[in-house]
């Protein structure tokens, strides 16, 4: 179940403060594809080990924060910067 649109509309990026969207069903396939390759890292340096069914990506498209359980992961440290991959 995708997050809340109420819920969506009052939430940012905890950093930037900037505002989150949905991340469309392409992006997510690609990101998907990055981390099922093992491309992808989060903000500090982790892997990221699980593919995503659902993520928020801010407006200026610089982060991306998980979705698990209908719960978005809003913490800094889970964030997925796009700026290590090339064209996201």
């Amino acid at each position: 179940m995708p997050v809340d649109g109420k819920l969506l509309e009052i939430l940012c990026c905890p950093v930037s403060k900037t505002p989150l969207g949905m991340l469309g069903k392409t992006r997510l396939e690609e990101l998907n594809t990055l981390i099922t390759n093992g491309e992808a890292l989060f903000i500090n340096g982790d892997k990221v080990s699980e593919t995503l069914a659902e993520a928020l990506i801010t407006d200026d498209s610089r982060v991306i924060y998980p979705v698990q359980d209908d719960i978005p992961v809003l913490l800094e440290e889970k964030g997925i910067g796009t700026a290590q991959f090339q064209d996201f």
